[in-house]
């Protein structure tokens, strides 16, 4: 179909957890690779995440209810991207890739990782031994999403299982299949079985993408051709010597791993990737030196700031923080993204409490007790709900017969009703007494008769000022 990603002789990037990152996805796109792959995102956490536009890094961000960036693609890799998850389960899994779908190019399911957090949840290599539910998967996918559908495996213990297999997942009308040529228990040491990927690729008609030849086959660009040809398979998947230097993709020959590394941290620091991330990824690149002095400092560093010193790249660091923040400014100053919105008869506005933005003992909830006392208005009533997913909480405040809610759900019942309080505070316009607001009068009751009865009184009348907060805090 006219506009759907091809699978046929390409050269694709693979998924590798905490390595097919957005950076290393734009560089292997930059170095030639046809397609890249996501590392592997496990369908419940990413069935909790809402998807976001940001508009300073010019990204769509997919945010989990912690506010974690559990995805994060951008328009230049939006047609050779494919979203790789783990799942066991064929609804959530059409639930994520409907999430999803309308960002990535295709949609992968991961039945090859041996690794104990993907199979203990029946996922990953798991899959493996329950052909059943695999086609159950599949099929459930490529009826439900636009895109092209294809899944990764590993090879089974004998050839005959093999190709048994890959029939029945070619019939669920999947796209392409792409083949680990190594068994379940096999790891990296271990050569790959290429006459097995040969097998696979005769028995079905759909392309088969070879995986596994860093270790033995693949060493540069021109063995990636070698490799294709060794396999029998119509395209090359790429791991760890993409991992090692991404620049295996290009046709021009290796590049220095310090200049390619210089490029990795330059994509790191404009998509504010997580340094703990770029560190991680650095280090696979560095390899054996990861102990010279550079490497050392690269695993001292603690943010992408530090990281930039260790390259020589403080200069960019500093112009692209200047970019990103005038478009912050501009983003911000353009549009009202705070602006409240009625859902029904609640006001619902994105609003976080945060603890380091208030005096101590001072919360929006008693400028709101405050105030409702000043305008002789019932207490605020507070109605608190827990997602059961992850135990996560949501608050509404009535006050005067109007509801208020944060859209954003908290991690406690105490910070759920703040962000409710915020609301309703901003909504009407009240101070809500975060530091560096004027005085607005709105403080506890006791807190004004201590500044009247002065410094013999006012110690006592702390004490009761606090015990009163602490009430305040826990109901």
């Amino acid at each position: 179909m006219a506009g759907r990603l091809s699978f046929s002789n390409i050269t694709a990037l693979a998924p590798m957890v905490r390595v097919g990152t957005l950076p290393m996805r734009l560089l292997a796109l930059d170095y030639g690779a046809d397609v890249v792959y996501c590392e592997e995102l496990i369908d419940i956490k990413m069935a909790l995440c809402q998807r976001q536009v940001n508009d300073v890094l010019q990204t769509v961000d997919f945010v989990a209810p912690d506010d974690r960036v559990m995805f994060r693609t951008c328009e230049r890799e939006k047609d050779r991207v494919v979203f790789q998850m783990g799942t066991a389960d064929p609804e959530r899994a059409l639930t994520v890739a409907q999430l999803v779908e309308k960002d990535v190019a295709a949609i992968d399911v991961n039945m090859g990782c041996p690794k104990e957090y993907s199979t203990k949840g029946g996922m990953g290599a798991a899959l493996l031994s329950d052909p059943d539910k695999i086609e159950a998967i599949l099929r459930t996918l490529v009826a439900g999403v636009s895109k092209p559908v294809t899944c990764k495996i590993r090879i089974l213990p004998s050839l005959e299982e093999t190709l048994s297999l890959v029939r029945r997942i070619e019939k669920t009308g999947v796209a392409a299949i792409a083949v680990h040529g190594r068994f379940k228990e096999e790891r990296p040491r271990h050569p790959v079985h290429c006459d097995y990927i040969q097998a696979v690729a005769q028995a079905v008609s759909i392309p088969v993408i070879a995986n596994g030849g860093s270790l033995d086959l693949v060493k540069s660009n021109g063995d990636i051709q070698e490799f294709r040809k060794a396999a029998g398979a119509s395209s090359v998947m790429l791991a760890r010597a993409a991992m090692w230097n991404p620049s295996v993709f290009s046709g021009q020959g290796l590049l220095p791993v310090e200049r390619v590394m210089e490029e990795y941290l330059k994509y790191a620091i404009r998509y504010d990737n997580n340094p703990f991330n770029t560190k991680y990824c650095l280090c696979q690149m560095l390899r054996d030196k990861v102990e010279s002095p550079l490497g050392k400092q690269v695993q001292s560093a603690q943010t992408n700031a530090e990281i930039s010193e260790a390259y020589g790249l403080q200069d960019f660091y500093r112009q692209t923080q200047e970019q990103l923040q005038a478009r912050r400014d501009a983003v911000q100053s353009g549009s009202r993204p705070d602006r409240p919105v009625l859902d029904g008869d609640v006001v619902t506005m994105p609003v976080r409490f945060e603890r380091r933005e208030y005096p101590p003992q001072i919360t929006p909830k008693m400028f709101l007790l405050e105030w409702s006392r000043k305008e002789k208005l019932e207490q605020p009533l507070y109605e608190t709900v827990q997602r059961c997913q992850d135990r996560a909480f949501q608050s509404t405040v009535t006050v005067a017969e109007r509801k208020y809610r944060s859209t954003l759900w908290e991690k406690s019942k105490k910070f759920a009703e703040q962000a409710a309080a915020i609301v309703c505070l901003r909504v009407l316009g009240i101070p809500e007494g975060r530091i560096g607001e004027e005085d607005s009068g709105l403080v506890c009751k006791r807190k004004r008769e201590a500044k009247l009865n002065g410094a013999a009184d006012e110690e006592g009348s702390k004490k009761r000022h606090v015990a009163e907060d602490q009430q305040e805090l826990i109901s």
